[in-house]
């Protein structure tokens, strides 16, 4: 079967998967009051993500990241990630978590498939940490980061939103961290949302800044892979860990596009800034659709344009990132 495209040309191998938009943290470029709008229980069920990934599997999706709000609240978290484990062509299997209780519970994840982790560690200073997160949890997190190294996850990636005068000068600090451990720190530019406007003006960095300081001590930029995310990796011949920066408010950031996204309500996103989704559930709910669902989802790829316009400050319908994991 054909792979997807879009009237671009790109190819879309990597799916990102909101399992929930309920998160237990209160970031500050996030959720400052905490989650006071969810809909956990509306999430969809287990046979409908089956249904889902097999569904993009047949057409050419190898990898797939479950994202939140926080994808561990749900309770058979586990026992999705390894049915979707079981499903023919899925090659890599990734999650990104605000890291809560992953020292009690990162060894059920690996255990269960997952094959790449991407944990939140916004400074690495606990005081810092618990003011941007509203949690005293960064030892916590940082002793399930060992245990999957020890469990013998190979590496392991960790996004920092990048925030003027709070982290964006912490850079040093963060390289010491990754010199002899396979971490890669990856930095990503704050976004503006529908509900962040004044805190995105008062905090917005260009990740460029960060991009000027590698390249003056020797770092390298990257070939990326095929199945790889937004980033733009580097690498030091003096460093184990890698930095990764992701920066879409750079020229060009949507040319490599090769990702979509559907919420936890089963709604097709064609890109992270869309108006609106794309109603996908109603084709869920028994196995002799996934012809007509794979039709759907072919169809709505004809409509995905070539860029978004987060530059000229249109967010569409995205109010706070954990409405589909970011």
């Amino acid at each position: 079967m054909r792979p997807l495209n879009d009237p671009q040309g790109r190819t879309f191998p990597y799916l990102r998967l909101s399992l929930t938009d309920l998160c237990n943290f209160s970031c500050n470029y996030c959720l400052p009051d905490g989650c006071e709008e969810h809909h956990h229980k509306q999430s969809l069920d287990l046979s409908e993500i089956k249904r889902l990934v097999t569904a993009f599997s047949a057409v050419g999706v190898e990898k797939i990241r479950l994202t939140g709000g926080e994808p561990t609240l749900r309770s058979d978290f586990n026992d999705i990630v390894s049915t979707i484990k079981s499903i023919p062509g899925i090659q890599k299997i990734a999650m990104t978590t605000n890291g809560y209780k992953m020292d009690q519970r990162v060894d059920s994840w690996l255990d269960a498939g997952v094959d790449q982790v991407n944990v939140s560690i916004d400074s690495l200073d606990p005081r810092a940490f618990e003011a941007i997160t509203g949690h005293d949890r960064l030892q916590e997190i940082m002793a399930g980061i060992e245990k999957a190294f020890a469990k013998g996850l190979p590496s392991i990636k960790v996004n920092a939103v990048l925030m003027k005068g709070v982290n964006d000068i912490q850079l040093g600090v963060f390289l010491d961290w990754i010199k002899h451990q396979p971490i890669t720190m990856r930095f990503i530019e704050l976004m503006q949302t529908g509900d962040n406007g004044s805190f995105f003006n008062q905090y917005h960095v260009p990740g460029q800044q960060i991009r000027d300081q590698l390249l003056e001590q020797g770092w390298v930029r990257m070939t990326r892979k095929k199945d790889a995310g937004p980033a733009y990796e580097y690498c030091h011949p003096d460093y184990q860990g890698r930095i990764g920066l992701i920066t879409p408010y750079s020229r060009d950031f949507c040319k490599d596009c090769n990702r979509l996204r559907v919420s936890s309500q089963g709604q097709l996103q064609l890109c992270l800034f869309s108006e609106s989704g794309h109603d996908l559930r109603r084709l869920l709910q028994d196995d002799s659709q996934q012809d007509e669902l794979i039709q759907e989802i072919r169809s709505v790829l004809r409509l995905k344009v070539d860029g978004h316009f987060l530059d000229q400050g249109y967010t569409g319908g995205t109010q706070n990132l954990a409405q589909i994991g970011g």
